[in-house]
């Protein structure tokens, strides 16, 4: 059966008039354009979402969720703009995060999806700590490493039918190590991160070796 849309459309029309209009008349904080985009974003998202239930396809929810976090930071700017403002950036980074988290539950030989997702919610993490603009011991540009570097450690203990993945430990080692020199800045040295660096890879190199022996 053929869905008709006219219905949602419809309702989400008389939602954003509805916002529109309180936003006109000073019950809501953020402008008119937050509303008509936060439709305009969800009829978006159910469409999509609809769509891949009929079509079994999971990049189309990807994509629904893509627009739920782009909705979800024109709601949050339209009723609480302060908290749009600290948190909007991070829920549409999220969003896609969740997005590629999605792709590789659905099917877990996709485990390169979990790299972009561990970088959009590195990134979000980032976003809230730098619009808190808290005082806060190290440098947040190092966090993005060290939240790359979790993830490949993620990925170094899947198991997966396709391919061994145990390969993952040593970049996870190296970001994690570059993103704590990064994030503490003045209190560390090239001249001693990379011979730790080379020394971690090594042991990590010789573990691998006597375990297979």
């Amino acid at each position: 059966m053929q869905r008709d849309y006219r219905t949602i459309f419809g309702v989400l029309l008389i939602a954003g008039g509805i916002l529109i209009g309180l936003q006109q008349w000073g019950y809501l904080k953020g402008d008119w354009n937050d509303a008509l985009f936060a439709g305009l974003w969800a009829l978006g998202a159910l469409y999509f979402f609809d769509q891949a239930r009929l079509q079994n396809n999971p990049w189309l929810n990807f994509v629904g969720l893509v627009l739920a976090g782009l909705a979800a930071s024109n709601l949050l700017d339209l009723f609480f703009p302060p908290i749009g403002d600290a948190l909007g950036g991070a829920v549409f980074l999220g969003a896609i995060g969740a997005g590629f988290l999605f792709i590789f539950r659905r099917e877990p030989s996709n485990w390169w999806a979990l790299i972009p997702s561990g970088v959009m919610f590195t990134l979000a993490i980032i976003s809230v700590l730098d619009d808190l603009r808290l005082d806060i011991p190290f440098e947040t540009g190092g966090l993005l490493f060290i939240g790359i570097g979790l993830t490949f450690l993620i990925i170094s203990r899947l198991r997966t039918s396709s391919e061994p993945l145990g390969w993952a430990i040593f970049p996870a080692g190296a970001l994690i190590l570059f993103g704590l020199f990064v994030s503490l800045g003045s209190a560390a040295s090239w001249n001693y991160v990379w011979p730790v660096i080379i020394i971690v890879v090594g042991i990590c190199l010789l573990w691998q070796s006597l375990r297979k022996s």
